[in-house]
């Protein structure tokens, strides 16, 4: 897609800087370790060597197909092998990677699959429904251009082994650049039109070497609990694969599964989200699973909250790093938890290449200390939304010296030694009277009861205040018939906000919705309220 390739690069560019593409490097891969297990999952293992070999395949039958450098190939599947396959695939082809959400409506789907302009779209049987569902709206594609996952047992579509056929498994990975597109992520879509965000080789590849220096190599094994669709798996996957180490792929998460197939397969790393953290951490049989293996633990998504840290340190062998930043790059941090644990509140310093400023309503940098919204520049920042270039523009902040930044659209600050902290989403601030209520801060409290599972702050309408704070709150199991009244736990919180910060009421909930990635939906939370 020659619009792809001409978009803009906000990133610095180190003219001696070679490449080494994913597709070629797997190559050697596959000569070097063969017998060495690449990818596990519920279903069995590949070496490297069958690795390799399956993703030739099913670059060789892209090409066949018409596939050209640039075009876009849609995943729309849980994590599982020919999945990873079909990623490793596509771009020993040339072609841009998009993973798609399950999560995600139909509509919503059919929006991400047009605006990309996928030539081929590969499903797993349990998304099959939403293929059917996307019937007739999907701009591009024929039912010949959809190919199914694991359903080689006559379901409706050709299946992957079926569209194979006897294509041979020739190495002809593609010559690309480092401008050359990698992949495209889309934002949730839970509502709207999605935004689809382009990664270039020489994010990726950056990326890869900054991850390598944390573990995540060739005698990485790391378990991916998280979805293919989101930058959070890619962060840690992607260095795995091209350094040939071994993946233990979860079609879904689950605490106690986790638990055992670290134990079983002596896992070395896992990047999780903080919900992840406290569902482990919260196994009654957490303390009898051996998890000796462990040497690094990566956290993102939101930041994780120092009394979970502190668990998971005193109980939970190897060490932690929490990584703040965008899908789209430009911000990046990073917190070593063993080194700096009186800054377990913090997202941590800027990493290499990274740079983090704050500014304020009007633009203006603020001094460290002070609050405002967060931007950054960095090594890796995407090339730009695709066929949004105005929605780009708007993301920009630049400098007085001219330099571009990225808006992060989270509200925080920058300490006396450089750690960041993140108050709240911009959006989500809340504006009561005139005052500015970072709902984290509520939160915090709220979740320092002992009888608190989970809690999130909106803003409600309120004649007197234009908008006020509720806190929704999901109380432990355990607490049943010891538990305080709504009135009660709102009292006791309200007795330790400042006056302006006060919650004007608070709703008990079953549970909170989330992301498939962990994050509070808030915009779901909220939308009763305002409608």
């Amino acid at each position: 897609m020659e619009s792809l390739m001409q978009m803009p690069v906000h990133a610095p560019v180190d003219p001696e800087e070679t490449m080494e593409a994913i597709g070629e490097r797997i190559q050697g891969l596959a000569a070097e370790r063969p017998h060495h297990t690449a990818l596990i999952d519920d279903h069995g293992s590949v070496s490297w060597r069958g690795l390799v070999s399956l993703a030739n395949r099913i670059a060789n039958r892209l090409r066949a197909e018409g596939l050209k450098e640039g075009d876009t190939v849609a995943l729309l599947s849980e994590n599982r092998i020919d999945a990873v396959a079909l990623y490793l695939g596509t771009l020993v082809a040339g072609g841009c990677t998009v993973p798609l959400s399950g999560m995600a409506s139909e509509d919503s789907l059919a929006l991400m699959i047009n605006d990309c302009a996928a030539r081929f779209v590969f499903v797993s049987e349990k998304n099959l429904p939403l293929l059917d569902a996307m019937a007739g709206k999907l701009d591009n594609l024929t039912r010949e251009s959809c190919i199914g996952l694991g359903t080689d047992d006559g379901g409706t579509l050709t299946s992957l082994t079926q569209w194979l056929g006897n294509i041979g498994s020739e190495a002809h990975p593609a010559k690309v650049t480092l401008d050359h597109p990698f992949n495209i992520i889309y934002s949730s879509g839970t509502t709207g039109t999605p935004k689809g965000i382009l990664h270039d080789y020489r994010f990726r590849q950056r990326q890869m070497v900054r991850m390598s220096r944390f573990g995540l190599d060739g005698n990485a094994v790391n378990l991916v609990s998280t979805p293919l669709y989101s930058n959070t798996t890619l962060v840690s996957m992607l260095p795995t694969l091209f350094y040939g180490g071994t993946l233990i792929l979860m079609a879904r998460f689950d605490a106690r599964r986790f638990l055992e197939l670290a134990e079983h397969h002596r896992v070395t790393h896992a990047m999780l989200v903080p919900v992840q953290y406290q569902r482990i951490l919260a196994d009654p049989e957490f303390d009898r699973f051996d998890l000796s293996s462990f040497q690094l633990k990566l956290c993102t998504s939101a930041p994780l909250r120092a009394e979970v840290i502190r668990d998971a340190m005193a109980r939970w062998p190897g060490n932690i790093r929490e990584v703040y930043g965008l899908t789209e790059g430009g911000i990046s941090t990073c917190l070593d938890c063993a080194a700096h644990p009186d800054k377990w509140d913090s997202v941590g310093v800027p990493t290499e290449g990274a740079e983090v400023r704050v500014i304020d309503e009007q633009g203006n940098e603020l001094p460290r200390g002070e609050t405002g919204e967060i931007v950054g520049r960095a090594i890796s920042m995407m090339r730009g939304y695709v066929n949004r270039d105005d929605q780009t523009r708007e993301m920009l902040w630049t400098s007085a010296e001219g330099l571009v930044f990225y808006r992060s659209g989270d509200m925080g600050r920058v300490d006396e030694d450089g750690f960041v902290y993140i108050l709240d989403r911009r959006k989500d601030m809340i504006i009561s009277g005139g005052f500015n209520i970072y709902a984290v801060d509520l939160e915090n409290v709220l979740l320092a009861h002992p009888v608190v599972a989970d809690a999130a702050v909106i803003g409600i309408p309120s004649e007197q205040w234009g908008e006020t704070p509720l806190g929704l709150v999901v109380l432990e199991p355990s607490s049943k018939g010891s538990e305080p009244s709504e009135a009660e736990l709102l009292d006791w919180a309200n007795d330790q906000l400042g006056k302006a910060q006060r919650l004007a009421a608070i709703e008990f909930r079953p549970d909170l919705p989330r992301s498939a990635i962990g994050k509070v939906l808030k915009r779901e939370l909220r939308a009763p309220y305002w409608s």
